[in-house]
Order: C-alpha cells, then sequence, then structure tokens
C-alpha cells in the first residue's frame, strides 16, 4: 500500500524507474559521463583564463567558480558584487540559467550540467555567455 500509485502515495522511484527503463543502466552510466566530462571542459576553461577561478574540485557535473579579474586587487566584497552582477547578466538572458553558493565566505558562480539535451555545443555557449557578461560589467576599458 505504500508504493502504489493508485492509493495517492507518491510513488517516489518512480522517475528512476522510468529513466532506468528507457536509457537502461549503460545508458545512465554514459550519460553520467558525458555530463561530467563537460562539466571537466568548462574547468578547464575557467583554470585557463586569467580572469576567473575555479572555487572546488569539478568531481561530479557542477562547476563552482568566480570572476576575478588580473591586473588589480579586489575585495571580497567587490568580487561579490562583481559576480553577482555576471550571474543577474547571464540569467536576464534568458539563454542560460546558472546559480549561486557561498565557498568559504566567497560568492560562488555554479554550472550545473544534467540535462538530457545538454551538449558540447550548449556548454561552449554558457561559457561565451559568462565571458560576456563579465566584459560588459567591466566596461569598454577593458
Amino acid at each position: 500500500m505504500d508504493t502504489g500509485v493508485q492509493l495517492g502515495r507518491r510513488f517516489r522511484s518512480l522517475k528512476l524507474w522510468m529513466i532506468l527503463r528507457y536509457f537502461g543502466a549503460q545508458g545512465v552510466r554514459e550519460r553520467l559521463r558525458y555530463h561530467i566530462d563537460l562539466a571537466q571542459q568548462f574547468a578547464a576553461w575557467v583554470d585557463a583564463h586569467p580572469d576567473f577561478e575555479r572555487l572546488a574540485p569539478t568531481p561530479f557535473s557542477v562547476v563552482c567558480f568566480r570572476a576575478r579579474p588580473a591586473g588589480r586587487e579586489w575585495t571580497e566584497a567587490e568580487l561579490a558584487r562583481l559576480n553577482e552582477a555576471i550571474l543577474r547578466r547571464v540569467n536576464e538572458s534568458g539563454e542560460i540559467f546558472i546559480s549561486h553558493t557561498v565557498l568559504q565566505g566567497r560568492f560562488t558562480l555554479r554550472v550545473a550540467i544534467g540535462n538530457l539535451q545538454t551538449t558540447d555545443r550548449h556548454v561552449a555557449h554558457a561559457w561565451a555567455l559568462v565571458q560576456e557578461a563579465l566584459a560588459r560589467e567591466m566596461g569598454p576599458s577593458r
């Protein structure tokens, strides 16, 4: 009686059952690997860019990072305001949605890759949007 849909209780495992039924266990593994690979690629772009820094390891499909433009000293408050503005600008575009958190007192942007339709093209576009948002926040002098 606790697992039946007909009795009105939530059938919590239905979503997982449907995914396993559709993709199979191997298909789920492959999709998870692909999303982790996409996150690793995004993290590599963050690591290679002088104006961004990664703030946490990326063992799964979430990348935690922030803008920290080179060429000057920044206070944590200034960086928080800058990254909040980047977050707002990216999300207001309506093209992608990124979230945030605070890690060790630092405002942190988070890109989570998990949609079944996400491809490398989408992740590259997300990275371009984040860079564009930083450029706009920094103004024409940059």
